[in-house]
């Protein structure tokens, strides 16, 4: 379903120019276009990921996390919802790592064909020095994905260094 169809004019309008704020790097000004779409729309799935990315960009992490619960609890058969519990998880006080790791790996067999879940799970179990597990999870999701762009995403992401060249051995 598009939601762009379904949000009248002045709501679509509101979304169309966060998302311009997002893509100058304006979180603030993004916000506050978000914050003036109807209410009614505020938790589709679309405003809630472009509100959890304005988070991320503030890199407050309690408000992207409170949305990412928001998500599941609205949308609970939306990986994004998930996936954004896990990052902010991750990164907010009291969180880290192991939460993060936790709270994927119980929803990996949810979304079977999803490659970013078990993507995330290795970078979390290299950082944790895990290595035979990450290298498990980045097979895994060479599996689901498209194994080239994936190997070229771990090749180039930091979290994954540990376990770099049997990457490259892939």
């Amino acid at each position: 379903m598009n939601i762009m169809i379904e949000l009248p004019i002045p709501d679509r309008n509101r979304l169309n120019a966060s998302i311009g704020w997002i893509m100058l790097g304006n979180a603030k000004e993004a916000l506050a276009e978000l914050n003036r779409i109807s209410v009614e729309f505020r938790q589709i799935p679309e405003v809630l990921d472009l509100e959890w990315e304005i988070y991320a960009l503030e890199k407050d992490w309690m408000k992207a996390l409170d949305v990412a619960r928001v998500q599941i609890q609205k949308n609970p058969e939306n990986v994004n919802g998930w996936i954004h519990q896990a990052y902010a998880l991750r990164r907010v006080d009291g969180g880290g790592l192991e939460k993060a790791r936790e709270s994927l790996s119980r929803v990996v067999k949810l979304f079977p064909e999803e490659p970013i879940i078990p993507y995330n799970l290795a970078c979390y179990a290299a950082q944790l020095g895990l290595y035979d597990e990450a290298l498990d999870w980045f097979r895994c999701a060479c599996e689901r994905g498209d194994a080239n762009e994936l190997k070229k995403m771990g090749l180039a992401d930091p979290d994954l260094k540990p376990i770099i060249e049997k990457i490259r051995n892939l």
